[in-house]
């Protein structure tokens, strides 16, 4: 039993070795198409973002219990829709004297209610993080205006964290879109060199013989050498 292993093992390695430029090459040329583009193709985006958090005017002395926790927390969807909304964006689009359009401005934007708490997150992402931070500033201020209009009656909402200019992209991540492009080429490239191992079905050795055909090797018979 320990035999096979080891002539498992063998044949393994062997067929590594065997097709090892065919393996060298297909994961270098993987890691360098991914190398070129992450660094000189595809563009950086940069990410500027807003917390907001939504609640309801309390007196000094006035606790939240826990249906007004509970109320918020399924109200902040409701807040959600209205940041995405058509009204948010034709505002945000008049601060920002028209340079985009409103299809275009609605899909820079994500806007993600955090789990269990009264925080909606908004995002912003452009190919310049000044770019960025103006749009996430222009998209926070239409929010909140648009907010005591049609749903006066909701909360008390207050931004936490202000746009800032972003000082890296978001994406791409070069060193990680690098590192996948590696693998996957050396995963493919083994892959390969297996495949095409198991269509051949010449003998090229002594070893061939014994292991496809069943048969000793009585014998081998020379090559010719050329005569001078």
């Amino acid at each position: 039993m320990e035999q096979e292993v080891t002539l498992d093992l063998k044949d393994f390695f062997h067929i590594l070795m065997k097709r090892i430029k065919l393996i060298g090459i297909i994961t270098l040329s993987c890691t360098v198409i991914s190398a070129l583009l992450s660094f000189f193709v595809i563009k950086p985006t940069y990410e500027a973002k807003t917390s907001i958090i939504i609640g309801k005017l309390q007196n000094a002395k006035e606790q939240l219990n826990n249906n007004d926790v509970m109320m918020y927390q399924n109200l902040i969807k409701t807040y959600a829709e209205i940041a995405k909304s058509d009204r948010v964006a034709d505002s945000a689009l008049a601060k920002l004297d028209g340079k985009y359009t409103r299809q275009k401005l609605q899909k820079m934007i994500t806007v993600t209610p955090q789990q269990g708490t009264q925080i909606l997150i908004i995002k912003v992402e452009n190919e310049s993080g000044e770019e960025a931070a103006k749009v996430m500033k222009a998209i926070s201020k239409s929010f909140l205006d648009e907010c005591k209009i049609v749903y006066p009656t909701g909360g008390n909402i207050s931004v936490i964290d202000d746009a800032k200019v972003p000082e890296k992209p978001v994406k791409p991540n070069k060193t990680l879109n690098v590192a996948i492009a590696f693998f996957i080429g050396l995963m493919a490239s083994v892959g390969l060199a297996f495949i095409l191992e198991y269509m051949d079905n010449t003998i090229k050795t002594e070893d061939d013989v014994e292991k496809y055909l069943g048969l000793p090797v009585v014998g081998i018979i020379p090559k010719p050498q050329e005569e001078k």
